[in-house]
């Protein structure tokens, strides 16, 4: 860490208490009835944290990589937990979400520590893969969601496809297109003005511990470019498999609940 970086201390984690304070007394002034989630959240977000904090210690001191690709996993399958609900209603959606997510965070982070391109200290693996994972997670999610939102209001579209001979596959392809342009165009549009609205996570990190700038800015094209990468990978491989579960082995269409 760089000479002279302040960090804040538990004073100063507690008094910026006073910004959600702040929001919580704006929530209820207008009567938005999110005074108590946000509350909720903020207790919630500061205890998962510490937790995660105590946790990461004893990962970085004492399981080495085989701990820190282990905390991948369990980030992994949470994601994938919290992806397959932004697509209930799918057959199979969680499990959907999370081969997706497996398959875009195992072969970008994993190309990206055989290429050498990052370290594998666990103390770069884990935040490395965790924004991997999260990036995926969210490119998910909204895939499946269109997916599930085109199977029941595009149905008389697929179906005649499929009166007409088409596989499921070509009967169900232009809602796959749909689902994975909607996916990916937060990460593009991201990737298209980073730098330029605001200075992303990473390199924001990097330069606060004293990295010289373009140190931090390869590191942080190197994020982007991973960050498509897993996107894409996820929400393909994601749609791919609940694309699978929709039709059953006559390739007809399964009913969908309302």
């Amino acid at each position: 860490m760089a000479e002279g970086l302040s960090v804040p201390d538990w004073t100063g984690v507690s008094a910026s208490l006073l910004l959600v304070a702040l929001a919580a007394f704006i929530a209820y002034r207008q009567h938005l009835n999110l005074t108590r989630e946000l509350v909720i959240a903020a207790i919630r977000a500061g205890v998962q944290l510490i937790a995660v904090g105590a946790i990461l210690l004893i990962v970085f001191r004492h399981t080495a990589l085989p701990g820190a690709f282990a905390w991948v996993i369990l980030m992994v399958i949470i994601a994938g937990q919290v992806a397959g609900r932004r697509g209930a209603g799918l057959p199979q959606a969680r499990r959907s979400a999370t081969i997706g997510v497996a398959v875009g965070a195992t072969i970008t982070l994993g190309a990206l520590v055989l290429l050498g391109v990052i370290s594998t200290e666990p103390r770069v693996v884990v935040p490395v893969g965790g924004m991997v994972v999260s990036g995926a997670m969210q490119a998910t999610g909204i895939a499946l969601r269109r997916i599930r939102e085109d199977a029941r209001q595009a149905r008389p579209a697929i179906e005649a496809r499929l009166c007409l001979g088409l596989p499921a596959r070509q009967a169900f392809l232009p809602h796959r297109q749909s689902a994975l342009r909607t996916a990916l165009v937060p990460a593009i549009d991201s990737t298209k003005v980073v730098g330029l609205i605001s200075l992303p996570g990473a390199m924001t990190g990097l330069i606060l511990a004293g990295v010289d700038p373009l140190t931090a800015i390869r590191y942080q094209i190197v994020v982007m470019y991973m960050l498509l990468a897993a996107t894409a990978l996820a929400a393909l491989a994601a749609s791919r498999v609940a694309e699978r579960a929709l039709f059953d082995e006559a390739q007809r269409l399964v009913p969908l609940p309302d």
